[in-house]
Order: structure tokens, then C-alpha cells, then sequence
């Protein structure tokens, strides 16, 4: 206690409440002096009951400053907390420079029963400007911490050993020569390293030297922020660039600086006129001519070439009137490029003074007594004179465009009216007029005079007429040399005429039979225009009472109807009559198809040529009958074979094949059976059979009641199947069924039978059950729906006669009449006299 009372300490407080993220502690200044009332006062209060009283930390200044050169390791300062008084304790330390980031081992407690902090090497505050450190007490015996810890923040005195840095040591800048004065032209920072706010880190700017070292322009720099400025006019021409040296230093002991080199590059601007190297131009053209330039306009300008500073600027001031001519800039040799854009007229222009001014892109600029004057300067001008040379000029037509109105339906032969052109020539040449756009050919121009008329009849609805408005160009061509032609339009305006009806857009309608309530939209169509078109009436044109009782028009819309349908028809075709009528009352009558179909999408009705086919009861039948055709056809096969084997030895009249529906008889004979009885008697039983299959075959279908006949009609007469299994076209008309008829017929078949092969049997069967198999599954779909029609009774059957039928008596007829037939008849008799 003696040896710590004779220093001057510092009481640090440690509170029960002290963070450790506080820097500073309540620091108490304690002097005891070392006398025996003091220690006799200490030792009586050893003495006294315990209290509870808090406990204090006390720590000597910390004075460390950067750079210092030891020797090491020194003492930085001591520290002492009373605990000590009654338990045995060491001083610990820790933290940044102890055992953490950014320093290890730079501070130390060399003795921990004393509290003696001690520091080992240099110090850079730049790196790092103070250290805050932990320090603790712990028993000596057990280790455990006896007291709160204390943070001492330990700062490090700065000293000038930084000099002010620049970002570069070289700075490269671009000014315009008309830069002006009142504005900076660059500014430079240079950074010290050194404590903040302090002389050390304080810097001040000076320019060192300025190379050229003109008069004017001078730069100079401000001191304190480092911005350069200028005084004077720079000149581009004089000194295009300049070198200056900057020079920074702070306010520390010893004084520390440094330097850096700022060039400036002086950009030219347009501190001079473009002058024309001729003030007088003269220039010949033709009139008419109209292209590229054909005048070139030189000038000079002492500014840096390819500058806006040096590129000219051309405009014709005076002369331009009527917008004939341009001029242009040459990007390479900034000349100016005079060019014509409309056509010249020798005749109203003979001669023309053109006036033209040239300056530069970027406007100019003057220096007066250092300061930069921008005032306009009139530009310079030059003067070009244009003669323009005669030549022939086109025809022209007055106007250009000219309008014809006429009605449409005009008759061929109709004037029209007349299109004439002049000729702009002083002495007027002959003019020869052409129709070369007449798309439909109804026009004709007379050429000396230039009236059209009409070749055609004129009709507005033509696809060549666009609005009403049907174009025509015509040409009128001079006799100059050479000829010139010159061009107008006719524009033919045809006002309507009520020459169309209305039309359906569509005459055919397709409707789901599942959407037959649904109203069906008809629309129709006029070619006509106002007022000879829409809104139309539409009417049922059939009062019939099929029509009425399926059919009803519903509300009109102006261009469409609504058609309704009244009962739920069964699947087919359906005509509707319909009148349409304009707002005039023209009208024709009009049928349209409606399709009633199935559709198995709900939207879209099927094909009808796609068929599907199921086999059903009857389909099975109907296939069980053509086995049984096919087996009764191979019998027939057989039995006419060993016929044709029996009549081989018997002469037959040669055969010749009929050509699609002409059909030989071989009757050519006068009586009654010819000579060729005995074959028609040989064939009575193949008839009679014959006629047994028919029978049988037509009780098949019948029983069946769901296969059609065997006979397939159509539009000229209906294919009947004969013994041979080949089908044959037979006029409609009923013919008897006499002996002759059906014995030349047998015959017919035996002779052609073995030259018939059996897949033409085989095909004729097949195409015979496809028929059969169509006509099954039109029923079955259509049974359901089917309704039996009622057609009114026509009368009997009317049937016509063979010619076996007439009776024609012998004794009428001369005996000697075959002689005078002519040669036609003469094979016909010889065969008869056979």
C-alpha cells in the first residue's frame, strides 16, 4: 500500500450495471499519501464489520504512437483492482492485438501478479488506430474471474508519415476551344492517409508548371478543392494541347507532398468562316431532265477537316421558288452537290439565278479581350446561273384526272365525252390519241380528236368496276422528235340501275335432325346499290299445303330470314321455294336445298357417300340368298356348258356384241319364227327353267322384304340379270315374253358362254351382295323415320307392244314387193331366202 500510494492513479469504477460495449469508465482521481494516520485508518477499518461496497479497477494512461521504435518490449501502463486486498489473484488480458484479429501477441501482461501491460513491436495507425482490450482477474488458487471485466479502449497517436496520394500519376482531358472561362475544366483530389482533420491529412493544391507557357490562355487551380481553371481564349490553331503539373502537399511535420500530370487536348470548334472559291457559277441543263447532280460548289474553311467545325452547310436563298432544285454536302470533299428534282420548262424558264449560302454545322464563335463572343455573321454566298436548253415536251392533259358520270347499261356507240391534250412546245406538234388501260374493252378513243365512246354495254356490277368508279388511262403521243407521250386518267363514275335480283348466298343448308326446331338463317344478295338492294322481302313461294304444313318464314333481319320448320321431319333431301324481293319489288323465285342428316359429332353432318354397314338378322339373310344365287348360278354355268357341247354341229348365225345398249335379235326373216325354230323349240326347257329361278329368287326377296330387286334402275333403263349371270342394259319400256324373243336371247348366251370368264361371274355376284348390303342398311336407318308416301292414282299400266304384235295379213303386202327395197335390203332378203 506504501508504493501505489506514492504514485498519482486513476480509480477506475467498475459498477454492477458497467456493458462491456461502453469505451470509457467513470475514471476518480485518488491520492493517498503515505503516512501512518493513513495506514493506521486502513488497518482499523480491517478491523470493522464487512460491508458490501463495490469494487474498483485502476488503470495508469495508455500513450502509444505510431511508428515507434522501442526498444521492445516496453511498457505501455499498469492496472490494479482491489480484490487483491483479500483474495490471491493474476491479471489476464485478451482481445484485438492479444489473441485476436487484426494483430496477435502486440500486447502482453509480463508480470500478471503486478498488472504491468507491456507492447512488443511498431505500430502502423493506418492500419489500425486503437485496440480495444479485455482485461480480468481471477484467483490465483481456483481460477474463477473475481470481478467484472474492464474494456480500455487503447488509441494510437498519429504522426505525419503519409503524404497526400493522387488516384493516377498521369490524368489525359479533352476541351473545346470555346470553352469558357467561368467553367471549370477539370478537377483533381489527391487522399492522405493520416488522422482525419488533422494537419497531418489537411491538403492544399498548386499548379507547379504549365507547358507551353503561353501568355494566353493561363491555367490555374484553386488550392483548397483542386478544380482547374482558365483565363483567356484558347486557340486550336496556336496550341491544339497542354501540360500541367499538379502539385499536392499537407500541413504535418515534417510537411509531406506529391505530384501528378494533368494533359489537356484543345477540340477544334468553329472559330472560322467557309469560303467559296468562286463567287460565279454558269450551268446548261435540259429542260425535262431530272437526276443526279450535275454542279459542284468548292469551298474552304481553315477548321479541322472532319469536324462539325469544318463541314459546310449549304442552302439555296433565292431562286428555289417553285422547290426545282436541291443541294446536298459531299461527306469527303465538303463541296455542295446542286441537283435538279423537278422537271424545268424551257418555256417558262428560260434563264435562272440561283443564290447560295454556305456555313458550318457547329455555329461560330469569337474571342474579344479573353472573354468568347458568339454573334450571328452573315453567311457566305455565291451566285449560279442556269440556262435551260429546248427540247420536246410531252403532250399534257388538262387535267390530269377527268370524270365521267354516266348510268350503266349504256348501248355500244354512246359518246361519252372528250379527253384532249396540249402540247407545251412553243410551235405545237400533232397529237395522236391511244386507249392503253381498258380492262374490260369498253371504250374506244378516236385518235385525232380524243372522244370516247362506248364499245361495250356499261355495267356497274362488272368485277372491274371498284366502287362504282371504272379507271381508263389514255395517252396522247406528239410527232416531235423524238415523240413524246403524255398520260390521263378517265375515271368512269356508273350510277346504278335496279339490273339484278336478289340471290341466295347459298342454295344448299345442312341441319343436324337432332337441331330441327333450331331456326334456320337464308341469307341473300344484290348487286345492285342503294336504293335497288337491301332490305328484301322474303315469301314461301309455293302455297302448297306439303310446303305450308313443314315450313314457315320467321323474322327478317334486312339481308336474311329465319327459316322455321314446323314437325320434325325424317332424315333427307328438301326443297323450299322462295321469293326474294329488293325495296323495288324485283324479284325472282328461287329453290333451296335443305339436307336433313345425321351427325354423329352433334355439329357436323356425316358424308352420305361414307356408309356404314352392320350385320343385322336381315343382312345375315340376304347373305345366305346370294350363297344360294351363286350355287344356282354354277348349275346354270354347268347346264349351258353341256347345251353348247350338244349344239356344236348346228349352224347359228354369227353373233356380233352389241355396243352399251343396242341388242341384236337375229329377227330378220318375214315369218313369224324365221328357220331358226328348232333352237327356239331345243330352248323351251332351259325358259322353263329359267323362269323357275326367277320365281324362286323373287319369293327369296319378297320373304326376305328388305333386299331391293335384282334390277338396278337408272336413268335410261334398268340392268336385267339373264341365264348367264352378266348383267345387260334393257330399255325401260315393257317388252312381251314371247318365245322368239327369249330363244334368240338363250342362244345368244350359249355361243358367248365359254368366252365369258368365271371372275366376271364372281364380280357380278359381288357387286350384286354390295347392292344388296347398301339398299339393307338404308333401310334399317331409316326405319324408324320412314313414312309411306301417297302418290295419286295415274291409271292403268300402259304397255307397249312387240312387233310380234301387229297383225299384218300376207295378201296386203305385192308379192314382188322385196324387189324394189333397194340395195339396203338386199343382204336382208338373201339372209331370208336362206
Amino acid at each position: 500500500m506504501g508504493r501505489l500510494a506514492a504514485l498519482l492513479l486513476l480509480a477506475v469504477t467498475a459498477a454492477s450495471n458497467t456493458s462491456p460495449e461502453k469505451d470509457s469508465v467513470s475514471l476518480i482521481k485518488t491520492i493517498d499519501k503515505t503516512n501512518s494516520k493513513g495506514l493506521d485508518h486502513y488497518q482499523s477499518d480491517n478491523l470493522r464489520p464487512l460491508r458490501r461496497t463495490k469494487r474498483r479497477w485502476v488503470i495508469t494512461t495508455f500513450e502509444l504512437e505510431e511508428e515507434d521504435k522501442g526498444p521492445f518490449p516496453k511498457l505501455a501502463g499498469e492496472l490494479f483492482n482491489d480484490v487483491s486486498y483479500n483474495v490471491s489473484i493474476k491479471y489476464l488480458i485478451s482481445g484485438p492485438g492479444v489473441n485476436e484479429s487484426p494483430e496477435f501477441g502486440l500486447f502482453s501482461i509480463k508480470d500478471d501478479a503486478n498488472g504491468h501491460v507491456y507492447v512488443h513491436r511498431t505500430i502502423d495507425r493506418e492500419n489500425t488506430s486503437f485496440f480495444k482490450i479485455r482485461f480480468d482477474v481471477a484467483n490465483r488458487m481456483t481460477g474463477e474471474i473475481e470481478d467484472r471485466s474492464l474494456f480500455f479502449n487503447i488509441k494510437i497517436k498519429d504522426i505525419n508519415d503519409n503524404a497526400p496520394k493522387f488516384p493516377k500519376e498521369e490524368f489525359n482531358i479533352t476541351i473545346k476551344e470555346n470553352h469558357h472561362t467561368d467553367e471549370p475544366v477539370f478537377q483533381v483530389t489527391a487522399l492522405d492517409k493520416d488522422e482525419k482533420d488533422t494537419a497531418n491529412s489537411r491538403v492544399i493544391y498548386s499548379l507547379t508548371t504549365q507547358t507551353p507557357n503561353l501568355k494566353e490562355p493561363r491555367f490555374n487551380i484553386v488550392p483548397t478543392s483542386g478544380l482547374i481553371m482558365i483565363s483567356g481564349c484558347l486557340d486550336h490553331q496556336t496550341a491544339s494541347s497542354f501540360k500541367l503539373l499538379i502539385k499536392a502537399r499537407d500541413h504535418g511535420t515534417p510537411q509531406m507532398s506529391s505530384t501528378a500530370t494533368v494533359n489537356i487536348a484543345v477540340e477544334d470548334t468553329n472559330n472560322h468562316l467557309p469560303v467559296f472559291t468562286k463567287e460565279n457559277y454558269q450551268w446548261q441543263i435540259e429542260e425535262g431532265k431530272v437526276g443526279s447532280g450535275v454542279l459542284r460548289l468548292q469551298v474552304e474553311d481553315q477548321d479541322s477537316p472532319n469536324t462539325p467545325a469544318w463541314r459546310a452547310k449549304y442552302k439555296i436563298v433565292k431562286g428555289n421558288e417553285k422547290e426545282q432544285f436541291t443541294v446536298e454536302t459531299d461527306p469527303e470533299t465538303n463541296e455542295g452537290i446542286l441537283s435538279v428534282i423537278k422537271p424545268l420548262d424551257h418555256e417558262g424558264d428560260l434563264e435562272k439565278r440561283l443564290v447560295i449560302s454556305v456555313e458550318n454545322e457547329e455555329p461560330l464563335f469569337s474571342c474579344d479581350k479573353g472573354k468568347l463572343r458568339s454573334r450571328p455573321v452573315a453567311p457566305i454566298s455565291a451566285s449560279v446561273a442556269v440556262k435551260v436548253l429546248d427540247r420536246n415536251d410531252a403532250p399534257e392533259f388538262h387535267p390530269l384526272t377527268l370524270v365521267f358520270q354516266k348510268e350503266e347499261g349504256v348501248k355500244p356507240g354512246t359518246r361519252l365525252g372528250k379527253y384532249s391534250a396540249v402540247d407545251p412546245d412553243v410551235v405545237p406538234n400533232k397529237i395522236k390519241y391511244k386507249v392503253v388501260h381498258d380492262p374490260a374493252g369498253w371504250v374506244t378513243v378516236d385518235e385525232n380528236s380524243g372522244v370516247i365512246t362506248a364499245m361495250k354495254e356499261l355495267d356497274r356490277e362488272s368485277p372491274y368496276v371498284n366502287d362504282s368508279v371504272y379507271p381508263i388511262i389514255i395517252h396522247a403521243i406528239d410527232d416531235g422528235v423524238p415523240p413524246q407521250t403524255g398520260t390521263g386518267t378517265i375515271l368512269l363514275y356508273l350510277s346504278d340501275i335496279n339490273d339484278h335480283m336478289p340471290t341466295l348466298v347459298t342454295r344448299f343448308l345442312e341441319v343436324c335432325d337432332k337441331a330441327r326446331l333450331t331456326p334456320l338463317i337464308i341469307k341473300a344478295e344484290d348487286n345492285d346499290s342503294h336504293p335497288y338492294a337491301s332490305p328484301f322481302t322474303f315469301k314461301l313461294a309455293d302455297d302448297s299445303k306439303s310446303i305450308k304444313q313443314n315450313w314457315r318464314l320467321g323474322k327478317s333481319f334486312g339481308d336474311s330470314v329465319e327459316l322455321l320448320m314446323l314437325r320434325n321431319l325424317p332424315r333427307g333431301k328438301y326443297l323450299v321455294p322462295l321469293l326474294i324481293l329488293d325495296r323495288q319489288g324485283f324479284s325472282m323465285k328461287q329453290t333451296l336445298s335443305v339436307r336433313l342428316c345425321r351427325c354423329p359429332d352433334g355439329r357436323v353432318c356425316e358424308d352420305p357417300n361414307s356408309v356404314q354397314f352392320s350385320l343385322g338378322g336381315g343382312a345375315i339373310a340376304v347373305i345366305s340368298a346370294a350363297l344360294l344365287l351363286f350355287l344356282v348360278a354354277g348349275c346354270l354355268l354347268l347346264r349351258c356348258s353341256f347345251g353348247s357341247e350338244k349344239r356344236k354341229s348346228q349352224a347359228h348365225l354369227p353373233f356380233e356384241e352389241g355396243s352399251q345398249t343396242l341388242i341384236k335379235y337375229n329377227e330378220e326373216c318375214g315369218n313369224f319364227l324365221c328357220q331358226v325354230m328348232p333352237d327356239v323349240l331345243d330352248y323351251a326347257s332351259q325358259l322353263s327353267t329359267y323362269a323357275e329361278v326367277r320365281k324362286g329368287k323373287q319369293m327369296s326377296e319378297d320373304v326376305n322384304g328388305m333386299a331391293p330387286s335384282a334390277s338396278l334402275t337408272s336413268s335410261r333403263g334398268h340392268y336385267d340379270q339373264d341365264l348367264c349371270g352378266a348383267s345387260r342394259m334393257v330399255q325401260a319400256r315393257p317388252v312381251s315374253d314371247n318365245h322368239s324373243s327369249h330363244g334368240v336371247h338363250n342362244s345368244r348366251c350359249v355361243e358367248t358362254l365359254d368366252r365369258r370368264p368365271l371372275t366376271m361371274i364372281v364380280e357380278t355376284v359381288g357387286e350384286m351382295l354390295n347392292q344388296k348390303l347398301y339398299h339393307l342398311s338404308n333401310l334399317e336407318e331409316d326405319i324408324v323415320t320412314y313414312q309411306p308416301h301417297i302418290y295419286a292414282e295415274e291409271g292403268k299400266l300402259e304397255r307397249s307392244s312387240s312387233f310380234r304384235s301387229l297383225l299384218i295379213d300376207d295378201d296386203e303386202l305385192p308379192k314382188d314387193f322385196l324387189d324394189a327395197l333397194g340395195p339396203k335390203f338386199t343382204a336382208l332378203g338373201e339372209i331370208c331366202q336362206k
